[in-house]
């Protein structure tokens, strides 16, 4: 799987909604941008291990691993969206932004449902070849036809 950059760019969107929350009211502003701080900081350590596996694949991510770490990634996603949804008002999060970031969360998920489908389709055709060689190598024999010809 193509390592595109993906993550690098919405991290971007989470790190200006971190601005945004901080020019909100004071007191607000504070416990919302330390609530965010924490999501957002798994959400980037998140992100890192899916850089990592495309450094390491030279491009390329194993489709197994890929599958573990982008459902985490999905997962925070859907915490931090869940937190803003929730606290929208109170942490003054504009509809733009919170419509954006579950946009992004969207491609995360349909990234997670691509990684996941290659992974299981790598399981099944390992486990193909296993049963092809313990049968050796060529499957069972075709039955030959019974009865009178």
């Amino acid at each position: 799987m193509k390592n595109s950059g993906l993550f690098v760019l919405r991290s971007v969107a989470g790190l200006s909604l971190l601005a945004l929350l901080a020019a909100a009211g004071a007191a607000q502003a504070q416990s919302c941008q330390e609530d965010f701080q924490k999501l957002t900081d798994r959400r980037m350590a998140q992100i890192q291990v899916l850089n990592g596996l495309g450094k390491a694949g030279k491009g390329k991510m194993d489709p197994t691993a890929a599958c573990g770490a982008a459902k985490k990634l999905v997962g925070i996603e859907s915490e931090m969206a869940a937190y803003m949804t929730k606290n929208k008002e109170w942490c003054n999060i504009p509809d733009q932004v919170l419509d954006g970031f579950k946009q992004a969360g969207a491609k995360t998920k349909g990234f997670a449902n691509q990684a996941c489908t290659a992974a299981a389709k790598m399981k099944q055709m390992m486990e193909q070849q296993r049963e092809q060689a313990a049968s050796g190598g060529m499957g069972a024999p075709p039955k030959l036809p019974a009865g009178p010809l």
